[in-house]
């Protein structure tokens, strides 16, 4: 396999960046040289992180004395809007990132600054970047210099949805995604909404009006199928700590067999798992694996198809994918350091 490939981890005190480093400290072909925060500079990793210790001997180091230039590939697992603050001196000194935020999904800079709230800083490089979501765009992203990791719904909306937009038999003008989200999807934050006695015990919708997921996921939608989509998203905050389920709906022709078309789609695909008809996958089947657990039903043998859609948001909808585009990136299986079986209870 040769030398490890040297790896840099920006923001790693959030939930990404420590689910980063439980699958990287394992991976076979790599090596952690650097996991910055200012606000931890100096405090060991495993100080931070008990889960970590006996894995990670490194501390926290400013980002501004991390050696990033340095490292074969950068993971920012950061905010929205940091990546793009350093993304154009990593790529010109030959340093392969893969971002975890939003920096780098949306193609168009205005729709960013319009979703996101802020101007792009480096809009050059947004033709560059390749979209994250392997099942789809695996060449790309083996020659990426860039890669945008997806988000977590949107990996969850668009695997379960891809098929039928792609086989061209779904009403693609009344598409809808209706998802439910575990609480870190929220990130390691102080925040009230997100406070056990607030999300405990309850459930509720939120970002009805507009989620800025949903130019994302319209947006490789559209790739896929060459044309406008209507899709209605409504993601939901339920009182668990990770997991994603997506109730996805599509009209069908009543003749379409869905089941062989989804067993056809991602039938050689490592990381989804297409269930046998009749099927309720759970969250739990996907909790710390990197797998997208989906079924299909007809109800009533109509021309309605619901998609069921299970991911953990934080490995497939987030590290875990990051380390798949990473694998691809450097050369390395694509399977690697990503094989464990979800955790179960």
């Amino acid at each position: 396999m040769g030398r490890p490939a040297k790896i840099g981890i920006v923001g790693g005190t959030g939930y990404t960046g420590v689910e980063l480093l439980r699958l990287l400290v394992r991976h076979p072909g790599v090596e952690l040289v650097s996991i910055t925060s200012r606000a931890e500079a100096g405090t060991p990793v495993a100080a931070l992180f008990p889960n970590l210790r006996g894995f990670v001997d490194l501390a926290f180091s400013d980002p501004g004395q991390a050696g990033l230039e340095k490292c074969d590939l950068v993971f920012f697992a950061t905010p929205n809007g940091v990546a793009m603050q350093q993304a154009r001196a990593l790529h010109d000194a030959g340093v392969r990132i893969v971002d975890l935020a939003a920096d780098f999904r949306l193609k168009d800079a205005a729709q960013w600054q319009e979703w996101y709230g802020m101007p792009h800083a480096c809009p050059e490089l947004l033709a560059k970047a390749v979209y994250g979501l392997v099942e789809v765009n695996r060449e790309a992203v083996r020659e990426a210099r860039i890669v945008a990791n997806p988000g977590c719904y949107p990996t969850a909306v668009q695997l379960g949805l891809i098929p039928l937009v792609r086989s061209g038999q779904a009403d693609l003008a009344s598409l809808i995604a209706d998802a439910k989200s575990g609480v870190s999807g929220a990130g390691r934050k102080a925040e009230t909404h997100i406070l056990f006695a607030e999300a405990a015990d309850s459930f509720k919708a939120y970002g009805v009006p507009g989620h800025r997921h949903l130019p994302e996921i319209r947006q490789g939608l559209e790739a896929v199928a060459g044309r406008p989509v209507g899709l209605t998203f409504v993601p939901h905050l339920v009182p668990m700590v990770r997991g994603i389920h997506a109730t996805l709906y599509a009209q069908v022709p009543a003749t379409t067999d869905v089941q062989t078309l989804y067993e056809q789609a991602w039938g050689g695909e490592a990381f989804v798992d297409v269930l046998p008809k009749g099927s309720h996958p759970d969250t739990r089947s996907v909790r710390g694996a990197n797998i997208c657990r989906i079924a299909v039903h007809r109800p009533g043998g109509g021309d309605t198809v619901v998609v069921l859609s299970v991911i953990d948001n934080l490995v497939k909808g987030a590290a875990g994918q990051a380390v798949q585009n990473m694998n691809l990136m450097l050369g390395f299986p694509e399977t690697l350091g990503l094989e464990a079986p979800a955790l179960l209870p």
